[in-house]
């Protein structure tokens, strides 16, 4: 099997409330730039490429899509790259996008919504993909506060059916039981890799106990974050890479996505090439030695 055959089904699927996914998705905070995601002076990325980069995904199999309204540059945002690629959408599409955070036109931030603000900005999300309701809908936090009131206003919204699913992003153990009280929860969208902290391994842990998904973000950048893929990687990830004769990045991933069946990935990437890594990655089946190799390097660096 080559990487042209393999596609994102290899992955595995998991489900978001009722809506099947594929292990390996996509995400778009990369694609509307080159360099560092979410600058007021990023370089927009070639229109032409973006959505060749799109279309490229649902050709592999990814119908997992992850975006945001602030995902954007000068001249590019992802939603409108989304709906110019996909449009008419593929009926086993899902698009997961975020609200919470917000930048003006110019690409400073803004405070987070509070849960007056989080209609439109519910509603932007709407506009620009050209939906008549979100597929899930995930709430960005900052801090340890209660999320009570903005959760509460965005299970309104999905009683009024402009949201299908509700999650969590970049949250605590707390605030996921606190959400649990008011509406079912599908996914936690939070920081995760080698060398995460107990605190979010923990996190994962009780996401799979609840079966909701646990989604990683910057599981290939790492300390890069929104400038993209750090090359940092340990010599034992090196290792096990040229042994397999694959990326370091992919092992990543692959290790990523061992880490429970209700783990899921959303890379992100403008170029094609890494577009299809990034899918291989999602066959790639770890040994037992190799495991507890990279889980071992896991507890070292957290």
């Amino acid at each position: 099997m080559t990487s042209n055959t393999i596609t994102a089904a290899a992955s595995g699927t998991w489900t978001l409330g009722d809506l099947v996914v594929n292990r390996i998705g996509f995400g778009t905070m990369r694609l509307p730039q080159h360099g560092e995601a979410l600058v007021p002076d990023a370089v927009p990325r070639n229109r032409d490429k973006a959505i060749r980069v799109l279309r490229r995904a649902v050709e592999l199999g990814v119908n997992h899509i992850d975006t945001a309204a602030f995902y954007f540059s000068p001249l590019r945002s992802a939603n409108e790259l989304i709906n110019q690629a996909l449009s008419p959408y593929p009926g086993d599409l899902v698009i997961v996008t975020k609200v919470g955070p917000g930048r003006d036109a110019s690409g400073n931030w803004l405070p987070h919504a509070t849960p007056q603000q989080l209609r439109g900005q519910v509603e932007e999300n709407l506009r620009q993909l050209g939906r008549d309701h979100l597929d899930v809908v995930n709430l960005r936090i900052v801090g340890s506060d209660s999320i009570a009131e903005r959760f509460g206003a965005l299970a309104d919204l999905r009683d009024a059916g402009l949201i299908r699913h509700l999650g969590l992003s970049n949250v605590r153990p707390h605030h996921l039981a606190e959400a649990q009280g008011i509406a079912p929860v599908v996914c936690v969208q939070n920081m995760y890799g080698i060398g995460a902290s107990p605190e979010q391994t923990e996190l994962l842990r009780i996401c799979g106990e609840q079966r909701v998904a646990f989604v990683p973000f910057y599981s290939i950048a790492g300390t890069g974050r929104t400038s993209g893929a750090t090359t940092d990687h340990s010599g034992v990830v090196h290792t096990i890479a040229r042994a397999r004769g694959v990326s370091a990045a992919q092992i990543q991933l692959a290790w990523t996505l061992h880490r429970g069946p209700h783990v899921l990935a959303i890379p992100g990437t403008g170029d094609p090439d890494h577009l299809a890594q990034n899918v291989v990655a999602g066959s790639l089946r770890l040994s037992e030695d190799e495991l507890t190799v990279l889980d071992s390097l896991h507890h070292e660096t957290a």
